[in-house]
């Protein structure tokens, strides 16, 4: 086998050194092989010039290696043959020096770097020919930027004076600042949003111009910026800006998006009027009026507010029950006011709906299959109220057991409801605090049946949270108020009682299998520089994300129990209904960064820390509640809950392999390969610890004289499927520094690696990070 695994990687080495990557550049041409950009200036950084780059050499491979161009010349000149054909389709062909490009390249990056205030500034092309590859440097002179000297402004209308006044303190623009066109137009935009915010409806950044004079024999401007007055047509004369208040507010909602866009072409069967805000629908209204109302940010009387629209469309969003929201705006005169009578046009979505999900699943090795169905009914009480029931089923064939359990399947059936308010559902709240926090709150309901050889659990839970975003969606929070969960053990086998549970060493593992509530409180905070939703689990461009989440368990019950004396059982625990409780503190923290190369090349970092501690009624933490170390989202040279905690080197049992802190972090170059496929290499290091002495665990204690001397490092290749809706991934990982060795051989498999014993595959949907 190793023999011909030899033959494979010898005939690849050949492959490639028999391909040439000037095959197909005709003579006289080059091969346009890397292209650099070199400034004189730190502040002008080569990669902010480098989107004006008309043409780029061939894609490599983790930067390195040319592969689709090497595909590309295996095939024959034949290109009728359809393994040629094949070839081209799956290569890129080679860039071919073009000097057109070059100065368009040249002359794009000119006029940016005059943009940016240097107007002396030139951009040098020099080229480095080797046979028939071309190495091209776009050579960046800035000269020295043109300043800022006065600033003046030449405000025609002076109704618009107060307001920019105001607002002078955000302004962007000063004496003394670089002469940078891209300020000058931020600034445009920034005036234009605060007078949208305060009623000036019809203005647009059009109205601001700029004059610029330069002072003769210097690097000096006079700036002066200049806001003309309103003219809606040409040839008109000019006026004051018009400044709209908002008239009537209006709700139609049973709007087509699929009829004319008029609106006397919407069928309207009936009115209500709430409030004094008309009301028109067909048949029937599906959402009571007051809903309408409480995700209405524009009030009647008021300036017209650009903010306010789009939180009107931000708040109508969120409600399941709309499929589309449409804002309209008629203007009318009364006396002197100019209004704007708003329309508020709403697209009912789907009332109800049934889906169906088939899934396999991988624990450890182990396939299985699972299924589930769900009943989704999203305006139950006519305030688009989200109501939710789930039944699921699942199997499983369990490997690795011991013949006398009689039966080696895993069996999984489970039901949850749940309903969700858009709405922040809490006594003494009062409007204004509920506008402003847009909170979603859910009620949930859960019940698992798992039947495995070893054991049978049920487990039930009951739970009330709430959600809310701020900040157009760079951050979320969660309040977990309460979750009640309840840890039921029907029936153990006798041999695995036995073997693992009636063994004072093994406490960890009986602990985990006995009857047990949980009653958590929790919060939670994400934030994403990008400001959106993360896409299948990952950051894109340069962005960064942070996780931050803290829970309690058992406290109130714990006060209580001490407070009305109650009895403890045989274990020394309070109990709630003859039923121990756990209590703990649990608090979590992740950082994800992500920094792009180029277009085609990024390196991605990833940070985790987390940290469990039993106390009070309780000398362990629950198992779910436990970290693990290993798999295909943590250090990936060992296999899913096999390393850890920090020097034990497993007994067979993963319970075993848990703890109460946990260190990760990874390191990982991604890159496009081609079509829809990426790779990435990757070095991961972490392990996990437990806070006290166990005999089952033994050398798994945290101590800061040694912890870092127990941090697995593992390191690999990653190959991703990225479908956009869903990413999958494969990803192989070799051991590199292994904690379970304090010296010796074992401890450094980097220097020895063998196959068999360092590696580890793991598969799995999304990126780990």
């Amino acid at each position: 086998m190793k023999l011909r695994l030899q033959y494979v990687w010898l005939l690849c080495i050949l492959l490639v050194a028999s391909c040439t990557t000037t095959k197909y550049v005709p003579e006289g041409a080059f091969l346009l092989d890397k292209v650099h950009i070199k400034t004189d200036n730190k502040q002008v950084k080569p990669s902010s010039l480098s989107m004006y780059v008309r043409q780029n050499p061939n894609p490599r491979w983790f930067n390195l290696l040319n592969t689709q161009l090497y595909i590309y010349n295996w095939s024959g000149r034949d290109s009728i043959r359809w393994y040629n054909k094949m070839l081209r389709r799956m290569g890129d062909a080679p860039v071919i020096y073009s000097l057109d490009d070059a100065f368009r390249s040249s002359e794009e990056m000119t006029k940016a770097l005059h943009n940016m205030g240097y107007m002396g500034a030139s951009v040098e092309r020099v080229a480095v020919v080797h046979k028939k590859k071309m190495d091209l440097t776009y050579k960046i002179t800035t000269g020295r930027p043109y300043m800022v000297r006065h600033l003046r402004y030449d405000v025609q209308d002076s109704c618009l004076v107060p307001y920019l006044q105001r607002d002078s303190a955000e302004t962007k623009l000063r004496s003394g600042m670089v002469f940078d066109i891209n300020v000058l137009n931020a600034e445009r935009q920034r005036i234009t949003s605060n007078l949208l915010s305060n009623g000036f409806y019809r203005f647009n950044k059009d109205y601001i111009t700029y004059t610029a004079d330069t002072v003769r024999g210097s690097y000096q401007v006079d700036l002066t910026l200049h806001l003309t007055r309103y003219r809606q047509h040409a040839g008109e004369e000019l006026r004051r800006h018009p400044q709209y208040f908002i008239g009537k507010v209006n709700f139609i909602t049973d709007y087509n998006v699929m009829q004319s866009s008029a609106l006397s072409s919407t069928e309207v069967n009936d009115s209500v009027h709430y409030r004094g805000f008309p009301i028109y629908y067909t048949d029937k209204l599906f959402l009571r009026p007051k809903v309408l109302l409480n995700n209405l940010s524009i009030a009647p009387g008021k300036p017209y507010n650009e903010q306010d629209v789009q939180r009107t469309y931000a708040n109508f969003s969120r409600l399941p029950v709309l499929k589309y929201t449409n804002i309209r705006f008629f203007e009318s005169q009364v006396g002197d006011s100019l209004l704007l009578n708003a329309y508020v046009m709403l697209t009912r979505n789907k009332h109800q709906s049934v889906s169906f999900e088939l899934e396999g699943t991988n624990s450890a090795g182990d396939l299985g299959a699972a299924a589930s169905v769900s009943f989704t009914n999203r305006n139950v009480f006519r305030g688009s109220e989200s109501f939710l029931i789930k039944l699921r089923g699942a199997y499983e064939a369990v490997s690795g057991l011991q013949s006398s359990y009689g039966q080696d399947n895993y069996t999984e059936l489970g039901a949850e409801t749940s309903i969700n308010f858009p709405r922040f559902l809490f006594p003494f709240l009062s409007n204004d605090f509920r506008r402003r926090i847009r909170a979603t709150t859910e009620f949930g309901l859960q019940y698992n049946y798992q039947l495995r050889p070893e054991f049978t659990r049920i487990v039930a839970s009951a739970s009330w949270s709430y959600r809310w975003g701020l900040q157009r969606l760079h951050s979320q929070h969660r309040i977990d108020l309460l979750d009640v969960n309840y840890l039921y053990m029907p029936q153990i086998d006798d041999d695995f009682k036995d073997k693992y549970l009636n063994n004072d060493q093994n406490y960890i593992l009986k602990y985990n299998y006995e009857d047990r509530f949980i009653v958590r409180t929790g919060y939670t905070y994400v934030y994403n520089s990008a400001g959106r939703a993360l896409a299948n689990n990952t950051l894109t461009g340069n962005a960064y994300s942070v996780r931050v989440n803290f829970e309690s368990a058992g406290n109130l019950l714990f006060a209580l129990s001490k407070t009305l004396k109650l009895k403890k059982n045989d274990a020394g625990e309070y109990t709630l209904l003859n039923i121990p409780y756990a209590q703990y503190l649990k608090g979590d923290f992740d950082y994800a960064t992500n920094l792009m190369i180029d277009s085609r090349n990024s390196i991605a970092l990833h940070f985790a820390a987390g940290i469990a501690v039993p106390y009070g009624n309780a000398s362990v933490v629950p198992f779910e509640k436990r970290y693990f170390s290993g798999g295909a989202n943590s250090v990936r040279g060992w296999s899913v809950r096999s390393l850890g905690p920090g020097s034990f080197a497993g007994d067979g049992n993963f319970l075993n392999q848990s703890g109460d802190i946990k260190l990760d972090a990874s390191v990982e170059y991604r890159t496009r390969l081609f079509w829809k496929f990426r790779g990435a290499l990757f070095i991961d290091a972490g392990n996990i610890w437990t806070i006290r002495d166990y005999d089952s665990q033994q050398g798994g204690r945290f101590r800061l004289n040694q912890f870092y001397k127990q941090i697995a490092v593992a390191y690999g290749v990653g190959l991703r499927l990225d479908l956009d809706f869903f990413v999958l991934r494969f990803d192989g990982g070799m051991k590199a520094v292994n904690p379970m060795y304090e010296s010796g051989k074992g401890r450094y498999p980097i220097l020895r690696p063998r196959f068999g014993r360092d590696f580890a595959f793991h598969f799995a949907v999304g990126y780990p990070f």
